[in-house]
């Protein structure tokens, strides 16, 4: 347990918005390792949580760390879109809290199996789990053609200089098959202008890895049915929170809010995206690029 120790992010704004009490029902839609599950549970000794995740040995760890709390954590192997056939298995028709948090954990990041990190040699995947099926990152390199993979990286990673590192991708597989991370990382390097990569503050391939990750695992398509389908399962007084970590996640998030609050649905906890002080940024640094918005149902 040690090894997957972790810091959830903005924590303590968290438990404000959700202000777990009494005994509410909660889904934790993108459960983790449990940080936040465990912390909702803990301040609210009555309350219940159903915990969600798709990735199965994040799962196992969320298991054991909220073991001490029994019957009132309820965890499933489901996708967070898929929420209504966990709620559906606990017989609940409404839930008094809700919590994204749409952030990619230290587990997935730093393991070099997975595919997710262009630091480390591994193979090519970055599926979230292989058993929910989709073609891998391996499949989307080598197969796409050229425009939905400029369109992929300019769109999903905000990356100005898609259409070379595209362009760059379709040359080198007509070499040899792009099957390592470290392999499409560096050619990703190779595609930026020498000046770029001097000034660069982040690595050069952070914006195309973050963008092949997003297309592999659907996960704006996941975020727009959740959103969709979820204001019928909130009920009066309900709050959700939503921590993202990309501008297309909270631009999605901003408008579905707004959307509510303007039907008079509902009223914004947040008029902008709060983001990590810099207390908590000098002990999680990956709570950089975190924004939360948060919402009451009326």
């Amino acid at each position: 347990m040690e090894q997957h120790a972790h810091k959830p992010v903005l924590l303590a704004r968290t438990l404000e918005f959700l202000n777990p009490s009494g005994q509410a029902q909660y889904l934790d839609g993108t459960v983790g390792l449990g940080g936040h599950a465990g912390a909702i549970l803990a301040s609210c000794p009555e309350c219940q949580l159903c915990g969600l995740d798709q990735d199965e040995e994040a799962l196992a760890i969320a298991e054991a760390k909220l073991a001490e709390y029994g019957r009132r954590a309820q965890l499933f192997h489901l996708r967070y879109a898929d929420f209504p056939k966990a709620l559906a298995t606990l017989g609940w028709d409404r839930i008094d809290g809700c919590l994204l948090d749409l952030g990619v954990s230290s587990l997935q990041l730093d393991a070099p199996e997975r595919g997710f990190s262009f630091r480390s040699s591994g193979p090519l995947d970055m599926r979230m789990d292989a058993s929910f099926g989709g073609r891998s990152c391996r499949d989307l390199v080598n197969r796409a053609t050229f425009a939905e993979l400029r369109d992929c990286i300019a769109r999903l990673g905000e990356e100005p200089q898609a259409s070379r590192i595209a362009a760059r991708i379709v040359k080198d597989r007509q070499k040899q098959p792009i099957e390592d991370t470290l392999q499409l990382a560096k050619l990703v390097c190779q595609a930026y202008p020498p000046k770029w990569r001097r000034s660069a503050r982040r690595h050069p391939a952070t914006r195309t890895f973050q963008a092949l990750r997003m297309a592999v695992n659907g996960e704006l398509e996941q975020l727009e049915t959740f959103l969709e389908a979820i204001p019928q399962w909130l009920g009066p007084g309900a709050r959700m929170v939503v921590i993202s970590f990309h501008s297309l996640e909270d631009r999605l998030v901003k408008r579905a809010f707004r959307a509510w609050a303007e039907a008079g649905r509902a009223r914004l906890l947040t008029r902008k995206p709060l983001q990590a002080q810099e207390e908590e940024l000098a002990v999680n640094p990956r709570a950089s690029s975190a924004k939360l918005r948060a919402i009451e149902i009326i």
